[in-house]
């Protein structure tokens, strides 16, 4: 399993990094996932994850690198999708950006016993998520400030003036679906671990 796992993020990697539209901006979006691959690998023995969680974090990187490849504002699946004017592969992202770390908070503080009560642990979790979707807005705001004009790619906000309010409501609502719809799977394979 490791080795599927493994090979499906490297030659998606690898077809990212051939002739991306925009490099910088490819190398700022593909950046979480090889720093995600290095922490799953430092870690696989000491702390290893749930396969669902393994599995999460793979489809959250092969987002990051296609959408890396061609910048969010021009992944073709999504240009014109259910006849929207703008490209929407970045509210993907955005709903997997509280999707996946949902889980990652989850059977950390399960594991690690840091909150015992199931309705607290979920409240801290979803703010844990708009907290990072909040940070990385604030990330892209500050590679504006130095890319200047070049930094439209990274952003992917195709003039919609609510593109951060929006972008951090998909990782709520990303947050909140993947606690009422995984709870029970994860708990499952926890206790296996």
């Amino acid at each position: 399993m490791r080795f599927l796992w493994l090979a499906a993020f490297l030659i998606t990697l690898a077809w990212s990094a051939i002739n991306p539209k925009e490099p910088i901006t490819w190398a700022l979006e593909v950046a979480p996932a090889i720093i995600g691959l290095l922490v799953l690998a430092g870690t696989r023995h000491t702390f290893p994850l749930t396969p669902l969680l393994y599995g999460l974090i793979l489809i959250h990187c092969l987002i990051l690198m296609v959408g890396g490849h061609y910048t969010y504002a021009e992944v073709p699946l999504f240009d014109g999708l259910f006849g929207a004017e703008r490209n929407n592969y970045d509210k993907l992202g955005h709903f997997t950006q509280g999707f996946v770390p949902a889980v990652i908070a989850r059977e950390l503080l399960i594991r690690k016993r840091v909150i015992a009560s199931a309705l607290w642990r979920n409240f801290i979790i979803v703010c844990f998520c708009l907290a990072f979707s909040a940070f990385y807005e604030l990330l892209e705001w500050l590679a504006a400030v130095i890319m200047g004009s070049s930094a439209e790619a990274f952003l992917g906000t195709q003039g919609y003036q609510w593109d951060t309010q929006t972008d951090m409501a998909m990782a709520l609502f990303g947050a909140i679906a993947a606690l009422v719809t995984l709870g029970r799977i994860h708990d499952k394979q926890l206790k296996r671990l």
